[in-house]
């Protein structure tokens, strides 16, 4: 298992400006996660209530995420970090821009589920929805506990796990476009369903982009885009 091992300052506050700023973004994280569980179960249940507190919190999670910035830019500008402590800052500071645009696809989510609850239940992608959501909730979290505790192997194996998320949404848009064509008067409610398909696969998605953050930061290795495909 690969650890991290940040950098000793003589300056202790140094130490802890970098501990804060990753404990900032895991409490964004926890935020994030419940955000998608609470949007899914709104889906499900056709809660549009839960639906539109879903919604409301997006606005906090913006704001987490430039205030977390923030205090990266001013980090960098006063502690001029270098090697480990730099690659912590900017894995922080790109981390939380997917932490985002999770939220994002977790307002998504949720705005599917009102109208989901104005024009009826769908007749199919019920369970998709929850097998490929325990999914990618699953992924989040497992990304953010790597992070956590700077384990490169687990963010690896997070990785991975990815593949079977898109084949598992490959599957179910395969299947749920043929009952749109075998039943036309399903299509307005079953697209509901795929478009929040199409949100939790892109949750899965960001949540790959985390852990490859997270080599980044404890190998030092770059593997974005297919780069250094031993370490896929």
């Amino acid at each position: 298992m690969d650890k991290l091992h940040l950098d000793q300052h003589i300056s202790r506050h140094f130490n802890e400006e970098l501990e804060a700023i990753k404990t900032r973004m895991l409490e964004m994280g926890g935020r994030v996660e419940k955000q998608v569980a609470d949007a899914v179960r709104a889906l499900e249940d056709a809660d549009s209530e839960l639906a539109e507190t879903v919604i409301r919190r997006e606005m906090d999670i913006d704001a987490l995420e430039i205030q977390i910035d923030e205090e990266c830019a001013t980090l960098i500008a006063r502690r001029q970090p270098a090697a480990t402590d730099l690659r912590m800052v900017l894995a922080v500071s790109k981390t939380i821009r997917d932490l985002e645009r999770i939220g994002d696809e977790a307002k998504k989510i949720a705005k599917m589920a009102i109208k989901l609850s104005e024009e009826g239940s769908a007749p199919r992608g019920y369970v998709e929805i929850r097998h490929i959501g325990n999914g990618v909730r699953k992924m989040l979290n497992d990304s953010l506990d790597s992070f956590a505790r700077y384990d490169a192997d687990s963010a690896l194996a997070t990785m991975r796990a990815d593949q079977q998320v898109d084949l598992d949404y490959k599957s179910a848009l395969r299947e749920l476009i043929t009952y749109m064509m075998e039943d036309p008067r399903s299509i307005s409610r079953v697209m509901n369903i795929l478009w929040a398909l199409r949100s939790l696969e892109r949750v899965g998605d960001h949540a790959k982009n985390i852990c490859e953050q997270i080599v980044y930061l404890v190998k030092g290795k770059d593997i974005r885009h297919g780069n250094a495909p031993e370490y896929q």
